[in-house]
């Protein structure tokens, strides 16, 4: 099992509400889940820049993560995340 760490800085929370109702069936598609989301992300060591929301997603191999991301049937799901503001997605392989 690998992992990855989503994060936001939110300019349009509707456009992520949207991507919210989708993403479970797209990760899943690629055999990834949601492991833990929240709008709370607090510092744990240092001064990281805190997102208004993050996740916790799991994934079975690197490369199912990889195609999750770059499946072209996701592409316009993916534009719609990206559209709610900030976001990054940090692989931990």
């Amino acid at each position: 099992m690998i992992y990855a760490v989503f994060k936001a800085k939110l300019s349009n929370p509707q456009a992520l509400g949207e991507y919210r109702e989708q993403a479970g069936a797209a990760l899943a598609k690629h055999g990834g889940k949601v492991e833990h989301a929240t709008p709370k992300a607090q510092a744990l060591d240092g001064s990281p820049s805190l997102p208004d929301v993050a996740a916790l997603l799991s994934f079975p191999t690197v490369d199912a993560a990889q195609s999750w991301i770059d499946d072209p049937d996701l592409a316009d799901l993916h534009a719609l995340r990206r559209s709610a503001g900030e976001t990054e997605i940090l692989l931990l392989a």
